[in-house]
């Protein structure tokens, strides 16, 4: 009844994650190793869509707080790119502006991005940056094809103190369905997308462990709590799967939590 941990420490261990995935011999002792699933294209989708999320919220978690920025770029529509490479070129463009302004400060630029075209036709660019002080004037004197909207992580409606909902928010794609009321998916609103990140934001190799047994129930490290537990299926293995965060109980009741989460590095 073999499973692997994955453990994830961020922001100098105030914020732990662990992945707990089934190897394919859970079950009773005697019983024979479970028939692995054979994963089809759409099960593919979800798997590559959870790990594009994932490794966003994780560059998320080593590199910005909540009080860096969460913008949009709009294009005017005499403004809009005729294909996706133009609107990389208008990425780059801008974002060439924006790196140097950075400098200028003595600053250093940590950005994740996405692309998108709706189904209708409209285009825009969602972009994470790190805040200098004066980012949302930088960002708007940056983009010249359509306005800037800018406001801090923590004031958007897709905070949450692990990123979770904001990785899945910055990673959306033609294959993204948002859930309606009645619990069914909704058409996708996307037709395009292209994720990215700056290459300045590598991640460490998390800690592996190999557990004896599946827990009914995770168990925090001492002084830890769990803040968040997500568990469901693997579309691609078919094996349960489990991910919570834990917080130092000290740290998170600190009144300068925040304000180590969102120091910045200079130059």
């Amino acid at each position: 009844m073999a499973t692997r941990r994955n453990e994830y420490t961020f922001r100098g261990g105030d914020l732990i994650e662990r992945e707990e995935y089934h190897d394919g011999k859970y079950g009773a002792k005697g019983k024979k190793r479970e028939k692995k699933k054979t994963p089809t294209r759409e099960d593919m989708k979800k798997v590559n869509a959870m790990n594009k999320a994932k490794k966003a919220r994780h560059k998320m978690l080593t590199y910005f707080g909540p009080g860096d920025i969460l913008a949009t770029w709009g294009y005017l529509v005499k403004n809009r790119p005729g294909s996706m490479k133009e609107a990389l070129d208008d990425f780059k463009k801008a974002i060439r502006i924006v790196r140097r302004e950075y400098k200028k400060r003595g600053y250093e630029l940590f950005w994740i991005r996405n692309i998108e075209k709706g189904t209708r036709g409209a285009w825009h660019i969602h972009i994470i940056v790190n805040e200098i002080g004066d980012t949302a004037s930088i960002l708007e004197k940056a983009w010249q094809k359509g306005g800037t909207w800018a406001c801090a992580i923590k004031k958007s409606q897709y905070y949450d103190e692990d990123f979770t909902e904001l990785g899945n928010y910055i990673t959306k794609d033609e294959n993204t369905q948002e859930e309606k009321e009645d619990g069914t998916l909704a058409k996708p609103r996307i037709k395009e997308a292209s994720y990215n990140t700056s290459r300045n934001m590598p991640l460490p190799k998390p800690h592996v462990d190999k557990l004896r047994r599946w827990q009914k129930e995770p168990k925090p490290k001492k002084g830890y709590y769990i803040a968040k537990i997500h568990e469901g299926i693997n579309p691609k293995t078919g094996y349960k799967y489990r991910r919570y965060t834990m917080f130092r109980l000290k740290a998170h009741t600190d009144i300068g939590w925040l304000d180590r989460a969102t120091e910045k590095m200079q130059i």
